[in-house]
């Protein structure tokens, strides 16, 4: 089942066959010139300078943002609730945010600034992705703001043992609806964050359970006080998050309502490239529609709208569908998937250490020797 994860998200988009045609495809979401023409950076720079006084590719506006969720963590893995818990990645993980951050070199966005949360899983996939891209020097900001939600008293249990336990609506509800937070987490609680010293000055501002309603109403007050401001100065963002912290973004941006941000879900290590006005409002997408994977977006899946929306079934039968047995974040062909992406990422042991910065470009080569 993770086969058809990794490879929906590269497998499709940068195989050694249509690399260069998705590659024209993916510049011509960022660029203002012929999708069969990509412009290298010197010629961009030109381009751009009587436009732009920050670093970026785009032309077709200034105002450029990107959402990326983190790699597979250890409790992703293992099916449990998270909430603020700071579960590391995995080594799968590892080349999920590797690969994550191939895709956005391939489509030429450059970024001024990333915004992230405390917790190392975001943290690592924002290293991961800024090496990949060759980027690792530019600003990171990180704030308890972007944080994921918190689960309450469900942080630490397998999501289909509690399926199991209330049904599949009551979790629904917990996860993904806008105003009903999940049971409060006990003060004795063995992962309060309470006990983590990141947070040994800021105990007062630490929730006992969140709905999406309370995760925006923080998360809004970074986006107003620190993105907003970022993006009036012309700078390209990338915010690398949780999936609900994302969501509660996400919403506000696109006017998603109340009654229907529950049917929104967003996959891990895919990037969600948006246009923005002069309002910060999305610019529709070049072909009028909303994406096909969610319904709800006027973003760009940079995997693919068609693997992202098969990675979204398969995510939602690994917690609701208690009828499957299997850990469908293991599964059979774990091994199969990953000596695929590593031989395309980098193959090693210290996948972290050794990522090749895709100013190289040894990537491309790669997948064109392998299909001789």
């Amino acid at each position: 089942m993770i086969t058809t994860r990794v490879h929906a998200q590269i497998g499709g988009r940068l195989s050694s066959k249509s690399l260069g045609r998705n590659n024209a495809a993916l510049s011509a979401l960022f660029h203002s010139v012929p999708s069969n023409n990509v412009v290298g950076e010197s010629n961009q720079k030109e381009a751009t300078s009587k436009t732009r006084t920050f670093h970026t590719l785009n032309t077709k506006t200034k105002y450029n943002l990107c959402f990326l969720r983190h790699g597979q963590s250890t409790w992703n893995r293992d099916n449990r609730f998270i909430g603020w818990t700071d579960t590391p990645l995995t080594d799968d993980g590892v080349l999920e945010a590797r690969v994550a951050g191939q895709m956005l070199s391939r489509s030429g966005l450059k970024f001024d600034e990333v915004h992230t949360s405390l917790l190392r899983r975001c943290i690592r996939t924002t290293n991961l992705v800024l090496m990949e891209m060759g980027q690792e020097y530019i600003p990171v900001f990180k704030n308890w703001r972007l944080n994921e939600r918190h689960y309450g008293d469900l942080v630490g249990m397998n999501k289909k043992e509690v399926v199991k336990k209330h049904g599949q609506d009551q979790v629904k509800r917990w996860r993904r609806s806008w105003n009903q937070p999940p049971p409060a987490m006990r003060d004795d609680h063995e992962f309060h964050p309470a006990l983590d010293p990141r947070y040994r000055d800021s105990k007062h501002k630490i929730p006992n359970s969140e709905s999406l309603e309370c995760t925006q109403k923080r998360s809004k007050v970074y986006w107003e006080r620190e993105i907003i401001p970022a993006l009036e100065e012309g700078k390209t963002l990338l915010i690398v998050g949780h999936e609900n912290n994302l969501r509660s973004l996400i919403m506000n941006l696109e006017g998603i309502s109340e009654d229907d941000i529950i049917n929104l879900c967003l996959p891990r290590a895919v990037p969600l490239a948006y246009r923005l006005d002069e309002n910060f409002k999305p610019l529709d997408r070049d072909d009028g529609k909303l994406d096909e994977a969610t319904g709800y977006l006027r973003g760009h899946w940079l995997g693919g709208d068609a693997a992202v929306k098969e990675i979204l079934d398969i995510d939602r039968k690994q917690v609701y569908d208690t009828s499957v047995e299997e850990n469908l974040e293991i599964g059979t062909s774990k091994d199969k998937w990953r000596r695929w992406v590593e031989f395309n990422v980098g193959e090693t042991t210290e996948p972290e250490m050794l990522a090749k910065s895709s100013e190289i470009g040894d990537f491309a080569e790669a997948m064109d020797k392998k299909s001789r």
